[in-house]
């Protein structure tokens, strides 16, 4: 077996390229020869320390242990080769050698069990969220769906941004929202208002009954969350705790669609070249706090036209920035995609975002595009 084989099986995790592990060997190899061929009163020993700390810095413990022992070795060649051994000055540089590579050793096996542990819990947080951001049906009735969900952080998909679709007997209803927080606590709540949207969407006939039944389900699930860590409920934790949520009934029959606003961005109707904002008349509180508002939901109608498009979509979007600082322009940007398809609209959306926000977005984003199709109606 040759050296490059015993230094594959050795390397732990993500395998280094061999051109990076052999910086270690010839490190040793060069101090080697130029130490042993320099006048007596200059030593260059202490500087084979720097080759098992560089490869622990890219490899796991065993690699780390073994270029280690190669530059003890090297060190005793050394001291052989100018004069002893047990020349007091070359053995004080063995035994700190030593030291030093099972010190840098025993780092490399922390840095590896870290990263094992990091790559565990992603993966655990990337099954919790597509277990709860379920992808939507691509037609539902006379529509057309897409959806697509921007973390912030690379390789990150936990996150509060949340969407939803449910078929009932009339026709669609959609919800798009944004749990205050991240990580757990958001992933959580997510979940907890998904979970009742699909339960109660086919049970409430109007959609303000829905929303008031989301709306008390998280009230309670926020109380009841704090009440786990402190008896003693103040008002402003809760009205901390909140959901901004967009929900929205479309019906079979008829070219209209029904609007509930929860404190959550605007939708965007996509019409003829044409962008309009969906504001609701009366805007309502987040879902959370409605009970501390005294606020009772209404809903607005829109109509909602066959070759229409409605873009959905959460304030990571609208609140990227470019390097400036300025805002993303959601709707200047639209306007030009009116023509396309809903998963092309949100390919369009993705690349542009990402591109005007310099590649690194400052909060989750989330984004579902509805098109009605043409049909009877």
């Amino acid at each position: 077996m040759g050296l490059w084989q015993w230094i594959d099986g050795l390397r732990d995790g993500d395998r280094p390229s061999r051109a990076l592990v052999a910086v270690p060997f010839v490190l040793i190899a060069v101090v080697t020869v130029v130490d042993v061929n320099v006048p007596p009163e200059v030593h260059l020993g202490p500087f084979l320390v720097a080759a098992p700390a560089l490869t622990a810095s890219f490899a796991g413990p065993r690699p780390t242990a073994f270029v280690g022992a190669v530059a003890v070795l090297a060190q005793a060649i050394v001291a052989v080769s100018r004069s002893s051994i047990t020349d007091l000055n070359h053995m004080y540089q063995i035994v700190a050698l030593f030291l030093i590579s099972a010190i840098v050793t025993f780092f490399a096996h922390l840095r590896v069990r870290s990263a094992a542990e990091m790559v565990r819990l992603r993966t655990v947080a990337v099954a919790a969220q597509r277990s709860v951001l379920r992808p939507l049906p691509l037609y539902s009735g006379p529509l057309r769906l897409a959806s697509v969900y921007l973390a912030a952080e690379e390789g990150a998909q936990l996150g509060g941004d949340l969407y939803a679709a449910a078929r009932t007997d009339r026709g669609t209803r959609l919800i798009i929202g944004d749990v205050r927080g991240k990580g757990l606590d958001a992933i959580s709540g997510a979940a907890g208002v998904l979970g009742a949207f699909r339960a109660l969407a086919r049970q409430e006939e109007h959609l303000p009954d829905l929303v008031a039944r989301l709306e008390t389900g998280v009230a309670a699930h926020r109380i009841d969350s704090l009440n786990e860590n402190d008896d003693r409920t103040e008002e402003h934790d809760i009205a901390e705790s909140f959901v901004t949520a967009a929900v929205l009934d479309v019906s079979d029959e008829g070219h209209g669609l029904r609007l509930v606003s929860c404190g959550h961005p605007p939708p965007l109707l996509l019409r003829q070249g044409r962008v309009r904002a969906l504001h609701a008349t009366e805007p309502g509180p987040p879902l959370g706090v409605g009970p501390l508002a005294g606020a009772r939901p209404t809903e607005d109608v829109f109509a909602f036209r066959p070759g229409d498009m409605l873009l959905l979509y959460t304030d990571g979007v609208t609140e990227a920035r470019d390097a400036s600082g300025r805002f993303y322009p959601l709707a200047e940007r639209a306007a030009s995609w009116t023509g396309l398809g809903p998963e092309h609209l949100l390919e369009r959306l993705c690349a542009d975002l990402l591109r005007y926000a310099g590649g690194h977005l400052g909060d989750d984003a989330a984004a579902v595009a509805v098109q009605r199709l043409p049909g009877p109606g």
